[in-house]
């Protein structure tokens, strides 16, 4: 049987599978390999109502909410690392009652992919007892019985139906994640959807492998057949993705361990202007906004910067960067 691909551009991966409202996963952790360039074709579509889910991410779920397009959140942690350790854009729309979040545990958010990829409603952990992420809720129960797409509780304490066995009288049971789509950026993928993420690739697998449909964007796209010569090192095979996105520096301004690493001015400006609701507006409008593609992006950024942050081969990060 022929290859189907699934190529496609990255605004019609967004027109096609992104609308308003929609249950939104996207992949990565702090400042590496978030989807960045799906995240500002989706600001540029101007969606709203997003329900986004990630399980510890920063610039990608910043600018999202910084521009307007989410509603809800669920996370285990929003930060940039020492650029922001907690996401500007996030704790004002937090404090302002813009944005309401649901927090869970790294583990936790984990889990619940896990449990989604899996078919089953949830999955049990020791993880929380003891904690105020058990007592306290960001959806109130209102929220909850009004839209049957949440969960109707955070989570359950139990008693542990095989009495203590295990050492666990309770256990807490973390219900399952099934977004609408999810977005990962690898740093190989072929026509068909099969994908290669080297280092350490967070939940990502977890998260593809429980949504209803899933965006793929890549470094490098990969000629037919040449991923299944080592099946072993791919992350997930082709029948997981919906559509495959080559996006060059996709990643950027975070990090895509063993081509280019984050870069520490971006990063540095962007915290800069998130203080400021004016400035932070002006930056949207100019880097993200007015500006057609991706390309357009890193034509405005600088090809210097890029050559800046470009990876060492052997450590597969860049050397002698300056970070501060």
């Amino acid at each position: 049987m022929a290859a189907v691909s699934k190529v496609m551009s990255l605004r019609e991966a967004v027109k096609r599978f992104v609308g308003d409202g929609s249950h939104l996963s996207i992949g990565g952790f702090t400042v590496s390999r978030n989807p960045m360039a799906a995240v500002h074709e989706i600001i540029r579509r101007g969606r709203r109502n997003l329900h986004l889910y990630a399980h510890s991410n920063g610039q990608g779920v910043d600018e999202l909410v910084g521009a307007g397009c989410v509603s809800r959140l669920e996370i285990a942690y929003c930060g940039s690392g020492r650029f922001a350790p907690t996401c500007v854009r996030f704790a004002r729309a937090v404090a302002s009652g813009a944005l309401a979040v649901e927090d869970y545990s790294n583990y936790h958010m984990t889990l619940r992919f896990m449990a989604g990829a899996m078919g089953v409603p949830f999955l049990p952990t020791r993880s929380g007892l003891g904690t105020d992420i058990v007592e306290t809720w960001g959806f109130d129960a209102a929220a909850r019985r009004s839209d049957p797409s949440l969960p109707p509780m955070k989570l359950a304490v139990v008693d542990n139906p095989f009495g203590n066995w295990g050492g666990a009288p309770r256990v807490v049971l973390v219900p399952a994640i099934t977004p609408d789509v999810t977005i990962i950026h690898v740093q190989q993928a072929d026509a068909e959807g099969t994908c290669r993420i080297r280092g350490l690739p967070f939940a990502d697998v977890e998260q593809a492998k429980a949504s209803r449909a899933v965006i793929v964007t890549c470094e490098e796209l990969v000629a037919g057949g040449e991923l299944r010569r080592d099946p072993d090192r791919n992350a997930l095979p082709f029948l997981f993705a919906d559509a495959v996105v080559h996006v060059p520096w996709g990643a950027y301004p975070t990090a895509c361990h063993g081509l280019y690493d984050y870069d520490p001015a971006y990063l540095h400006a962007y915290a800069e202007s998130a203080a400021d609701d004016e400035t932070f507006r002006r930056r949207l409008e100019r880097l993200v906004l007015d500006v057609e593609s991706h390309e357009a992006f890193l034509d405005l950024v600088g090809r210097d910067r890029l050559d800046a942050i470009r990876a060492d081969a052997r450590t597969g990060y860049a050397k002698g960067l300056e970070r501060d």
